[in-house]
């Protein structure tokens, strides 16, 4: 295979499980990292824990997606918007789909056990828990808040990651996050609801831990962006509703892992 022919088939496995998009999630992983780690031990996440947690959420995001896609791929086939896709049209094989969710999933277990026996034991269950979402559509017009459960597990297992242990309290930033990700959706009026109980969630949680001003200034810049996210999209227009989900929420998890990081760094445990 030549080199030309090997990047194409990258560019076209990247944009099959729109690689792009790991950077939702990531930085509230990241957020769940840093809180375990100063609380625990008023320290640092080592960068080997940091790189086996990107390992393991770029892994399982992969694989997730993958089998989102396989599940997928009758419809797509019928669907003049996602004919073209790289399984539907053909580009790439189910087979290869197949093979390439396999080693996504393999080294996502080599992550879990890199991390610790806890993290290694649970893996099972994130992973139906991401493999689930690609058939609730089959049954539910609440797929997308399933969707968002299955990001909002991600600063739970970063803090399992950590520390070995949970605290429950990193299930109200999962709760924050499976609202937000599950308010992109067309019914404005539940969106906006939820992410209302998005900012009043990160409250909670920053005022149960007790963390200082940078974690309340995240907060509100959070809302800001969310408030501006709801601006673009209209009941009788939806045409920004792909800039208002990928470009807006992309801004909002990198605004809140830089705002929360700096009060990890400022906060007297």
């Amino acid at each position: 295979m030549s080199a030309a022919v090997a990047h194409g088939r990258l560019r076209t496995v990247l944009e099959m499980i729109k690689f792009e998009h790991s950077v939702f999630a990531l930085p509230f992983a990241l957020t769940g990292a840093l809180l375990a780690a100063r609380f625990t031990s008023n320290g640092w996440p080592t960068w080997r824990q940091f790189l086996w947690i990107v390992v393991a959420m770029v892994a399982a995001r992969s694989a997730a997606m993958t089998i989102n896609r396989i599940a997928d791929v009758r419809f797509d086939k019928e669907n003049p918007r996602t004919a073209g896709r790289a399984l539907p049209s053909g580009t790439l094989s189910v087979g290869f789909a197949w093979i390439f969710t396999l080693c996504a999933i393999a080294a996502f277990l080599l992550a879990a056990w890199q991390l610790n026996p806890l993290a290694l034991k649970l893996a099972p269950v994130a992973l139906f828990v991401l493999f689930f979402y690609s058939f609730t559509k089959r049954f539910t017009n609440w797929s997308h808040l399933f969707l968002g459960f299955a990001l909002g597990i991600s600063p739970a297992a970063a803090w399992i990651a950590i520390t070995g242990s949970l605290d429950r309290r990193m299930l109200i930033l999962s709760a924050a996050v499976t609202l937000w990700v599950g308010g992109i959706a067309n019914a404005l009026l539940i969106a906006r609801l939820m992410h209302v109980g998005v900012v009043g969630l990160l409250a909670w949680l920053a005022a149960s831990f007790a963390l200082p001003w940078p974690a309340w200034t995240g907060i509100v810049v959070v809302a800001t962006l969310l408030a501006y996210e709801h601006s673009l999209v209209k009941a009788n227009d939806l045409s920004k509703l792909d800039a208002a989900f990928f470009a807006m929420n992309g801004y909002i998890s990198i605004s809140f892992l830089l705002f929360w990081g700096v009060a990890t760094a400022l906060w007297k445990v």
